[in-house]
């Protein structure tokens, strides 16, 4: 079934329109899925855009990929017909190289094949998930345990990820002092996640419009960014703050809220270079880093991690035709705090 149905971006200026694109065929390591539903995430908007760099157009953005697997390859033994899978970020790797063996194929030293707009093994540019199917090595597909409707699993396979490994690595937990800034649509899943794992969670947010939802999340405690009072007050509290905006931030007045020893982790990609003052790091003997997502097990790890905790995405759940609009309310902050495509309207 080398034809389906999809939305692609014709330029960097231009709307999404429905289209055709091209499947291959199905491999002997392969595994043709039956897309149910596709997350849009912000690095869609930024990526078809040109926000992080030229693309080949038309382009099918859409790396939050939930549905049914339809058909398996002669070799494939991860994965049946009828099993409900997952496909995020990525979708091939070297598979050979040092992070590759660890379980790390994000930071593939060849340079992992991301779900869209890049260059595969075969040499073909690789088209998203905003998608009727796709095919992928069986390798990159994730069990969605039981637990977890398809709906709402559907982001948790770029914003879960991206919230569950930096807060696993630092640290979070009971006894520990996390803070999440931004309630957006990855934020809203690190307070879950931080919630879950035991934490005490604060959300630093611009104002306190959306302190309600905070709470219903998990955060014990709210704070409006816009009061300069929030940085005196907190000043030296937490052991790990998770920055998942996508703007630029005064990193080093965050800086000065880690206790002595914390870590400030970047998950949020803006597009401007941002500045520290190394004093604010050596102060305290403190960590300013970066995550991208996860690997393969860690992936399957954080699914069914939020399967035990009975908890996926908040979503709004649209069709196809509503793509363009659903883009402008992301970049307006008006969404809470996922949307969800229903592939059947593709």
């Amino acid at each position: 079934m080398p034809t389906v149905n999809a939305y692609a971006a014709p330029g960097a200026a231009e709307p999404l329109v429905k289209t055709t694109i091209e499947r291959r065929e199905v491999g002997p390591h392969d595994v043709l899925i039956e897309i149910k539903y596709a997350g849009i995430c912000h690095s869609d908007i930024h990526t078809v855009r040109g926000d992080w760099g030229p693309q080949q157009y038309p382009l099918t953005p859409g790396h939050e990929i939930a549905g049914i697997v339809a058909e398996v390859g002669s070799e494939v033994t991860k994965h049946s017909v009828g099993d409900r899978v997952g496909v995020g970020c990525m979708v091939n790797s070297c598979g050979h190289c040092e992070n590759c063996e660890k379980g790390n194929e994000q930071y593939c030293l060849e340079g992992n094949v991301g779900t869209y707009g890049a260059v595969d093994r075969d040499g073909t540019i690789t088209q998203g998930g905003y998608s009727t199917h796709v095919v992928v090595t069986e390798d990159f597909v994730l069990r969605i345990p039981d637990g977890l409707e398809l709906d709402v699993a559907t982001p948790l396979l770029c914003a879960g990820i991206t919230t569950y490994s930096p807060l696993k690595r630092w640290g979070a937990g009971p006894g520990k002092k996390v803070a999440v800034v931004g309630l957006g649509g990855l934020g809203h899943m690190g307070v879950k996640i931080a919630h879950a794992m035991g934490a005490e969670v604060t959300v630093l947010s611009q104002s306190l419009r959306k302190k309600e939802d905070g709470q219903r999340l998990g955060a014990d405690h709210y704070h409006a960014t816009s009061d300069p009072e929030t940085f005196e007050k907190l000043a030296g509290t937490f052991d790990v703050i998770l920055n998942t905006v996508s703007a630029p931030i005064d990193l080093n007045a965050y800086l000065g809220l880690l206790a002595a020893g914390g870590a400030m982790v970047s998950v949020g990609a803006p597009p401007e270079s941002l500045a520290v003052n190394a004093f604010s790091l050596i102060g305290g003997g403190k960590t300013l880093a970066g995550s991208m997502i996860g690997g393969i097990r860690e992936t399957q790890e954080m699914l069914d991690f939020c399967a035990e905790h009975g908890f996926g995405a908040d979503i709004e759940l649209i069709p196809a035709d509503q793509i363009n609009q659903a883009y402008e309310r992301v970049l307006a902050s008006d969404v809470r705090y996922r949307f969800v495509i229903d592939a059947a309207t593709f």
